[in-house]
């Protein structure tokens, strides 16, 4: 069963009609979807198919994950008013973005380490995004290099996500990669200058860049192996003792094979007998993140880049002000899923305000807690011009792979269209407060 793009020709009836109609066709054979439609079901088999390190580190939130469940209830105070009797036959998703007609609203927000969910994880997200026509939004803790990534899907919609490290040499170099692989914006992440207090990876003492997961985008860049080569060649006498046992042995083995880029070799007794990658891993501990970013640092980034900068990471109205007067391109809404501070305001309580700030200056993209497409719908009619997901596309990949995340999308979308056509509307950009009631 394919995924078909909402202006693909033979989908004139609406992405929603079509895939009901691929869906129950299959059925008649005895074939069903190749993930769960139904949100909870998802999540369900997810947590079945992926290890228990990798669905805590997918699923969880900071603390007691009270933001996790706020960021959906936020969605409950908020009901669609069915408007029939309307023609809407002819419903259009499209928006306009970057300067670019887009066939959707939606886009896929930037999740690190999908190898913990499947072994071509970014690669087989992008594929996927792409035969959707939709924005893929690289993460810098990728698996793979951007530069493969994009061999993956070339052609593609794609922004580059920056955490913004210690060392401005290595984020112009990123951001340098970043615009010749041919991303259209970048997206800076702000909320992880501290990491959060993520309460699943803690009780099961699991953070996979440890393993030397998810540091592909350092470990490939010549700024990165640098530093890793300045680190290696200064002995660090006294450090902190590891004991030795088969979980330690299967860490060093992970952080080996991850040592290519670095070593040179696609041999694995190379790459443990040298002290590059694990340099790697303690180079990028050191570097990924600072607690010292201010606005006046963002300033570094214009010169950089040329591409339009958004901001990600942004909840407080007056920050989202901010950001359009001092120059920046675009605020994307994110309390980053509920994985940096507990009780935190949820998104969507924020954004009609920060959409009346600065909706129309810039674009607003909003996530944290969109599971559906009722759910995007709600959003979109809030003041979002664009609704990313996250979470979801993540348990697809780990359940189906590429056509997993390929049948996520499909399934977000075909409830946006229905959703839209029951609400009597024929155009998202005819969603607005007049279409919703507050419960």
């Amino acid at each position: 069963m394919s995924t078909v793009a909402p202006n693909d020709p033979a989908a004139a009836r609406g992405i929603s009609r079509r895939t009901q109609s691929d869906i129950y066709r299959a059925g008649i054979s005895g074939q069903q979807p190749a993930v769960p439609v139904d949100v909870h079901a998802l999540d369900a088999a997810a947590q079945a198919a992926l290890s228990e390190e990798a669905y805590a580190y997918i699923a969880g939130g900071a603390g007691a994950e009270v933001t996790v469940a706020a960021n959906r209830a936020a969605f409950d105070r908020w009901q669609v008013w069915p408007r029939p009797l309307r023609d809407v036959t002819n419903r259009d998703l499209s928006v306009e973005f970057l300067g670019r007609s887009r066939p959707t609203p939606l886009l896929l927000a930037p999740l690190g380490v999908m190898e913990l969910a499947h072994p071509e994880a970014d690669l087989a997200v992008a594929r996927a995004a792409a035969s959707a026509g939709i924005p893929y939004t690289v993460s810098n803790q990728a698996s793979f290099p951007r530069e493969r990534i994009v061999q993956s899907a070339p052609g593609a919609p794609r922004l580059f996500q920056l955490y913004w490290s210690a060392s401005d040499e290595l984020n112009a170099s990123l951001l340098g990669r970043a615009e010749a692989s041919g991303c259209e914006a970048i997206v800076v992440t702000l909320d992880t200058h501290l990491l959060g207090w993520r309460t699943r990876d803690l009780d099961l003492a699991y953070l996979p860049f440890t393993r030397g997961m998810g540091i592909a985008q350092y470990t490939s860049d010549p700024v990165f192996q640098q530093l890793v080569k300045e680190r290696a060649s200064v002995a660090v006498p006294g450090g902190p003792s590891v004991k030795v046992t088969p979980k330690t042995i299967a860490a060093g083995v992970s952080i080996a094979r991850k040592g290519a880029h670095l070593t040179g070799s696609h041999n694995l007794r190379d790459n443990l007998r040298s002290p590059l990658p694990r340099a790697a891993v303690e180079t990028f501990l050191e570097v990924f993140s600072t607690p010292t970013l201010t606005w006046d640092d963002l300033a570094k980034a214009r010169e950089w880049t040329s591409l339009p900068i958004i901001l990600k990471g942004i909840v407080h109205p007056d920050d989202a002000e901010h950001a359009v007067d001092v120059g920046l391109d675009g605020v994307w809404i994110s309390n980053h899923g509920g994985r940096q501070i507990d009780r935190s305001v949820p998104t969507l309580d924020v954004l009609p305000e920060i959409s009346e700030k600065v909706g129309g200056r810039v674009p607003v993209i909003f996530d944290s807690g969109v599971r559906t497409g009722a759910d995007a719908a709600i959003a979109l009619a809030l003041g979002a011009d664009l609704v990313a997901l996250g979470r979801p596309y993540a348990y697809g990949l780990g359940i189906a792979g590429e056509q997993g995340v390929r049948e996520v999308i499909r399934n977000v979308l075909a409830e946006l269209d229905i959703t839209l056509g029951l609400a009597g509307l024929t155009s998202v950009g005819q969603l607005d407060r007049d279409a919703l009631r507050a419960a």
